[in-house]
């Protein structure tokens, strides 16, 4: 069996946790802390100890997410950015996302995002309806989404929008106004997921008092289909089973994850991968604080990735992606071939009609990406 086929290269990409929002959203099972700006000065400082323990590098992308990053103000933003930028050098090319809540994004945010030489703003709009917004628990209405994109587009930044679909009593009529909505207002990029109720969550606590009702399987299903349809037709490629984007203006930054490469990452809650080991600082935002200000690690789990553990996440994160798996260039890039790691589950997934094979490639079907979530255990 291969010992050393994956070649470990110094990560291209970067990730910086920034915690804090003005509430917790009831879905929300994100490392966060609600109206705590008491904390950001010791964050800053905490993020820059960090750094301090991570050798400098330079990155070809850089993506501060959170929580609501847009929640700093803009000296306390500039300065987080400041301080990271002198540890992770941007490449010829950076990309640079910063994920901001509609409701915070102004002219001036707007201005000293550009300054900075940030390249696309994430929004996360969850919908273009105002009902389904309060029902989300969401701060903003979806007037604050168009007035975020057009003041990013006249900066000329691009502009991506997280929607949500399955909210409660919502239809898949609703779910298609939404889905129009996005398209007339033309982001670069598009993420679509189902709501999800995570345990430890007020959703989670509502549904078991019966106050909440999930929507049905079948609808869901619908839903999910309306928006590859829907947004294929509108230009957006589908490239990744929850992302679309119009051409040339796919996520680099995601895409480095989804091609198994090592990432750095700073703040609460961060996963960084790096020469084969992934570490997790605390979730805990207080924990996080306390342990790296006294000087001591704020790593919480550690795991140290065998080849055949990388092998097999790099043939899932391939799956993902739409155009699935090159098995030549699998097989050359982990010393493995596919059917070493998953002959079985990948020979009944193609009779069930959930894989399928041609031009080289190995992918998922239309039915596969339905319940792509329910395959990866089999292989990993």
């Amino acid at each position: 069996m291969p010992t050393s086929a994956i070649a470990v290269q110094a990560p291209r990409s970067a990730y910086v946790h920034v915690p804090f929002c003005a509430h917790r959203c009831g879905y929300c099972d994100f490392t966060v802390v609600a109206g705590r700006g008491d904390l950001v000065g010791d964050y800053l400082r905490a993020v820059q100890l960090e750094l301090a323990t991570q050798p400098p590098a330079e990155v070809d992308t850089l993506y501060f997410g959170g929580g609501t990053p847009s929640q700093l103000t803009g000296d306390d933003f500039e300065r987080l950015a400041h301080g990271v930028l002198r540890h992770w050098r941007p490449a010829p090319g950076f990309e640079w996302t910063v994920e901001a809540n509609p409701a915070d994004v102004t002219v001036d945010f707007i201005d000293r995002l550009s300054t900075l030489g940030v390249t696309r703003l994430s929004l996360g709009g969850q919908s273009f309806d105002a009902d389904k917004l309060r029902r989300l628990e969401r701060d903003h209405g979806p007037d604050e989404i168009a007035r975020a994109i057009g003041q990013a587009r006249d900066a000329g930044i691009d502009v991506c929008v997280d929607l949500i679909f399955a909210a409660p009593g919502e239809t898949l009529d609703a779910w298609r106004r939404d889905l129009a909505a996005a398209i007339t207002l033309r982001p670069c990029h598009v993420s679509t997921y189902g709501l999800t109720y995570e345990r430890g969550t007020a959703f989670w606590t509502r549904r078991l008092r019966g106050e909440l009702s999930e929507v049905a399987e079948d609808l869901q299903r619908d839903m999910y289909l309306a928006a590859i349809d829907d947004l294929s037709a509108a230009g957006f490629e589908h490239y990744e089973v929850s992302n679309f984007a119009q051409p040339g203006r796919r996520s680099l930054h995601n895409q480095g994850y989804w091609s198994g490469d090592g990432y750095h990452a700073v703040g609460p809650g961060a996963t960084r991968f790096v020469a084969g080991v992934r570490e997790t600082n605390h979730r805990s935002t207080t924990t996080y604080l306390r342990r790296t200000l006294a000087g001591e690690s704020a790593v919480a789990e550690r795991e140290v990735l065998s080849v055949e553990q990388r092998a097999r996440e790099v043939l899932v994160f391939a799956l993902r992606k739409l155009e699935g798996v090159d098995l030549s260039g699998f097989a050359a890039k982990t010393g493995y071939r596919v059917e070493e790691l998953g002959d079985a589950a990948i020979a009944r997934y193609r009779r069930q009609g959930l894989l399928a094979e041609s031009d080289g490639r190995l992918r998922l079907t239309r039915e596969g990406l339905l319940v792509s979530d329910s395959l990866w255990p089999d292989l990993l």
